[in-house]
């Protein structure tokens, strides 16, 4: 799945980018010369990310790919007689970055709510104190956390986890998802079912050989399993209707002795966003050719109606999210008191982007990617969708949740026929909800909702 690029990538780990660092610093000597023809001082800057996390893609895995960190690194260099160097590295989940950070061997990183909630309290209580300063994805409901089961699995709600053996990793936001969820349901998240603290790849195998019943996970997992085949979504953390995020935390001594470093990498992650938001399908494709992601489900989540809506602002409603995510980690025994004030400091974005503002996310739209093309088409309703993925060579059909406007899959919802309207839902549970509620309401396969799109009069 991945290209040579990778490979080398992988081949790259700190000790041996480190060494091979080495003995170039020390032939370029110290910090004089630069502009007058002297020796430069050689500067590395350690980013951890996240490649397959892929809402955090304008600080990760598309930043890098991109260049844009390095270019505005150069021009700093150019003037400061210094050589900037950028070392990427790439890990599963947010914890091993925080480890790393907290000792002082990662300069900026990023990572999801939860996880940024545990940065900041290691990096207090080991006084390597970090700082939130910016936000990567995010979706105002929750939706980019899910709850999925083997395709063949006859569990379909929360309810049908209970005493079922659950993947997750804890103290990720998928953990804290499935936390809130059972809550919600009246299960114990600890006593209720068999929580298995597994990494997300971990997860998914353990999925597929039947070892766990069912996973949840954040970004892009679930997508990806589910367009693969090898899962179904049993729920979507868009139902809990509280925000879910991931941001960019940097160590507060870096940021100290090297603010315009910083600054660099904020207006880098913006440059990275704007390339996002009006090349989606570029960026997916992109994406995908670094993480060896299917672009299809890079672009359920990126895309121009992506369940992630992208903007590096510290909304109020999202800081207003993490501090009601502390009592939950708390419950875990995972934190004690974090002050989430403390941690979050807007000063260097405001700094370095003072002009960015992008609108709110609006609700989704159904889209068609056809195959061959490099732009999508979007529609006012799923039965236009459907109408036109009828006779189509489509590469994805994408559609929004009848209650929550998660988008997911066309082929992979759970459709429902209600008079001449077609609904699509996310799981069967809702889907099931709707039709009992409403009185001619059936549920229908997929392809009979392509036919039933397509027919004159109601679709009943």
């Amino acid at each position: 799945m991945r290209g040579p690029l990778a490979m080398r990538r992988r081949l790259a780990t700190p000790a041996l980018s480190a060494a091979l660092l080495l003995p170039l610093a020390t032939a370029c000597g110290g910090a004089g010369g630069g502009a007058g023809g002297g020796p430069t001082k050689t500067v590395t800057v350690t980013v951890g990310y996240q490649s397959k996390t892929i809402n955090t893609v304008t600080a990760g895995t598309l930043l890098r790919s991109l260049g844009y960190f390095e270019e505005e690194l150069a021009a700093r260099g150019r003037t400061e007689g210094v050589t900037y160097r950028v070392d990427w590295q790439d890990y599963a989940t947010g914890a091993p970055i925080t480890a790393q950070m907290t000792a002082g061997k990662i300069d900026i990183g990023s990572m999801g709510d939860f996880p940024l909630l545990l940065n900041a309290a290691r990096g207090k209580e080991l006084k390597q104190p970090t700082a939130l300063v910016s936000v990567t994805g995010y979706n105002l409901r929750g939706g980019l956390n899910t709850v999925v089961v083997a395709p063949d699995s006859k569990l379909e709600s929360l309810a049908d986890l209970r005493g079922r053996k659950v993947s997750t990793s804890v103290g990720s936001a998928a953990d804290g998802t499935l936390t809130r969820a059972l809550q919600r349901a009246g299960i114990d998240p600890e006593k209720g079912i068999h929580k298995l603290n597994q990494q997300p790849s971990v997860g998914a195998s353990a999925l597929q050989a039947g070892s766990a019943d069912a996973l949840s996970q954040f970004v892009a997992w679930p997508g990806q399993l589910a367009f693969e085949g090898r899962a179904k979504a049993v729920y979507d953390g868009a139902e809990l209707n509280l925000p879910t995020f991931h941001g960019v935390t940097v160590r507060r001594k870096f940021a100290g002795e090297r603010p315009g470093v910083l600054d660099d990498f904020l207006k880098a992650q913006r440059r990275a966003t704007d390339y996002l938001r009006t090349r989606p399908v570029a960026a997916a494709e992109s994406v995908a050719k670094e993480t060896g992601l299917p672009a299809e489900v890079v672009y359920l989540y990126n895309g121009a109606n992506g369940i992630a809506a992208f903007d590096p602002a510290l909304r109020p409603e999202l800081i207003a999210a993490l501090k009601e995510d502390v009592p939950v980690l708390k419950a875990a025994g995972l934190v004690g008191d974090v002050d989430v004030d403390a941690f979050v400091d807007p000063a260097p974005l405001e700094r370095a982007v003072r002009d960015a503002a992008y609108p709110k996310a609006a609700a989704a739209r159904p889209e068609l990617w056809l195959k061959g093309q490099d732009t999508t088409a979007s529609f006012d309703s799923p039965r236009e969708l459907l109408k036109a993925a009828k006779g189509a060579d489509v590469r994805a059909a994408y559609v929004p949740d009848a209650l929550t406007g998660t988008l997911w899959f066309a082929d992979k919802a759970v459709w429902v026929a209600d008079g001449s309207e077609l609904r699509a839902f996310l799981t069967p549970a809702g889907a099931k909800g709707y039709v009992a509620q409403h009185a001619g309401a059936r549920a229908v396969g997929y392809e009979e909702a392509v036919g039933l799109a397509s027919a004159a009069g109601p679709a009943s």
